[in-house]
């Protein structure tokens, strides 16, 4: 039997939050545990339960096609989807084994790894999915922000770090103005001061820039326009590591050795992910029946601009190390201080 099980926050600012991934960051504070109480052991037993995850973002919409296609029917009697809030929050579901496998940001399994629980990346399939909106008509780059005010719903987050990284590079080598970062609670916080002008600069993830500007355009709020996407931008500025891998699918340490699972979800992903990229309108219409929250036209959109595109991680390891590089050389923190080993790449 397979399903979507969706735990919903109570309040729809915690849901703008899942939009986040902190990379990216709903989920209720749920006591009970919802992971598979069955320890795996060979790949032929089949197991009563599987518990993906995710944000509301894109890089969970090919998860909730592959339990409506079943396409994990082989593995498990049970396969169901948990919303997470934060990162915080994931890394203790992951390590609790209340989930089996979700989606995440690039720099998590790196920082489990490096403190010692063996999860595996199995993963990298977004490749772009930050975006500066902005209601003024002068600023359309990053590089346009310099002394201007910008709304930040992340502060310890891989998207803070990789636009910290990035502004900080811009002011060295072409001598900007600072940015004045405003940081609100969460995205909804952001999304709300832009819609009554008390915001003009913004960075958010998809499908937040997409959801804001689609909500503008329907209240008829203040105009309001999309600008350069932090991929590009990063792609300008650092040439030589031109390629973001912001996200992917992550296992937690009970599976981290189960292979031919672990392919058999890596393999599932990459075809949904395709199908998603494929069907724009369909896989909208999907994630819209199962995150009623989301309106289709923009989740439209924002698969249409994301970059979703899956490489297993040890296709994606030197994309990967270059990022982790760069990041250690600012906020070692982020990654746990280190490259991680070998055994984090899979599947």
């Amino acid at each position: 039997m397979f399903k979507i099980t969706t735990y919903w926050p109570h309040k729809t600012s915690r849901f703008f939050m899942a939009m986040g991934l902190c990379l990216a960051c709903g989920l209720t504070p749920a006591a009970a545990k919802t992971g598979s109480d069955a320890t795996p052991g060979h790949t032929n037993d089949k197991l009563p339960k599987l518990v993906l995850a995710g944000p509301a973002a894109v890089v969970s919409y090919p998860l909730l096609h592959m339990i409506e296609s079943g396409a994990l029917n082989d593995y498990a009697d049970e396969v169901t989807f948990r919303l997470w809030q934060n990162n915080d929050q994931l890394r203790v579901l992951l390590t609790k084994h209340e989930i089996d496998y979700s989606a995440t940001p690039s720099n998590l399994p790196a920082l489990m790894s490096n403190r010692g629980d063996p999860v595996k990346l199995l993963n990298i399939s977004v490749w772009g999915i930050l975006w500066l909106v902005s209601s003024d008509p002068a600023v359309h780059s990053f590089k346009d922000l310099a002394g201007k005010e910008l709304l930040m719903p992340f502060q310890r987050d891989l998207p803070a770090v990789l636009l910290d990284t990035l502004l900080n590079t811009q002011q060295e080598k072409d001598g900007l103005a600072p940015v004045k970062f405003r940081h609100t609670r969460d995205a909804q916080d952001a999304i709300a001061l832009m819609l009554t002008g008390k915001g003009e600069n913004v960075l958010l993830v998809e499908p937040t820039a997409s959801l804001l500007l689609w909500r503008a355009q329907q209240h008829q709020g203040p105009a309001l326009h999309r600008g350069q996407s932090l991929e590009t931008a990063w792609r300008e500025q650092f040439p030589d590591r031109a390629e973001l891998p912001q996200a992917g699918i992550i296992a937690n340490s009970r599976f981290s050795d189960n292979n031919e699972l672990n392919q058999a979800v890596e393999r599932a992903y990459a075809e949904s992910a395709r199908w998603c990229k494929n069907h724009v309108q369909s896989c909208a219409e999907l994630v819209h029946r199962h995150i009623p929250q989301l309106p289709v036209e923009p989740v439209k959109e924002a698969i249409e601009l994301t970059r979703l595109e899956s490489r297993s991680a040890t296709e994606a390891r030197p994309q990967l190390e270059a990022l982790y590089g760069l990041v250690a050389e600012r906020y070692p923190e982020a990654i746990g201080g280190q490259l991680p080993a070998d055994s984090l790449y899979g599947p």
